[in-house]
């Protein structure tokens, strides 16, 4: 998803963009081997991080990565200079109606609400609910979409990403901790989101004020996948906004 973003940027800045554990081009160890949580991938994401001794960077997180990053800044926040969130939700406010199915596996991990919960992993709404919701057609290139569907066709892919949904409900149950991790720290941050976005809700975004009232809040006329339209005007806010925190 970076790919048109990381050419913008590579001019002024080291840019670094690892997949997690069981996304993108990771081999991915097997469900028993390995612990699919959002601990265990912030855990991978600080190895990572020892390992090219990254002592002080600006974050950018999206989606799955807010959970992922806020856990590594409140546990190493000396190295955080500055954090974009793009679509990257820490507040219950940013949240839309339509996570019925996920919310009912939290509340009842039955074997029925994992099912149920497998829908939102298949091609059609990868497609059209995760990237076409909000976003004009004409601006919209399939590579990201058609690499993502053939990504979640590899064996055991779908049920990594099931456990992972059910793991989610631990995210909430950090939100505190984030918060009080902006409240404490004062991390300068960009929210720079697609405001079409059908999970994460523009709320999420305005919601960061209530902790850092010094936030730069911009919702764009995108959606979810905001950087598959708009990776122009969200490079010239987060140059912009480095400039002065890096």
């Amino acid at each position: 998803m970076f790919r048109d973003l990381i050419p913008l940027l590579a001019d002024d800045y080291r840019v670094i963009a690892p997949d997690l554990p069981g996304f993108g081009q990771t081999i991915a160890p097997e469900r028993g081997v390995f612990d699919y949580t959002f601990d265990s991938l912030a855990k991978v994401i600080g190895e990572f991080m020892d390992a090219l001794r990254l002592d002080r960077f600006a974050l950018y997180v999206f989606d799955y990565g807010a959970p992922v990053g806020y856990r590594v800044a409140s546990a190493s926040p000396e190295r955080v200079t500055a954090i974009i969130s793009q679509n990257a939700n820490a507040y219950l406010d940013g949240f839309s109606d339509e996570w019925g199915p996920w919310e009912a596996y939290w509340r009842e991990p039955t074997a029925a609400n994992r099912e149920a919960c497998r829908e939102s992993l298949s091609a059609a709404v990868i497609e059209n609910w995760q990237y076409r919701t909000g976003t004009r057609p004409d601006q919209l290139a399939p590579d990201g979409y058609l690499l993502d569907i053939a990504l979640m066709s590899r064996p055991g892919a779908e049920e990594i990403q099931l456990d992972l949904i059910l793991d989610y409900r631990s995210n909430l149950e950090r939100y505190p901790e984030f918060q009080a991790y902006f409240r404490d720290h004062r991390p300068p941050l960009l929210a720079v989101w697609g405001r079409h976005d059908p999970a994460f809700i523009p709320a999420g975004a305005e919601a960061y004020k209530r902790d850092l009232p010094d936030a730069q809040v911009h919702l764009l006329d995108a959606g979810h996948f905001a950087l598959e339209t708009h990776s122009q005007e969200i490079s010239s806010f987060i140059k912009t906004f480095l400039e002065g925190h890096l």
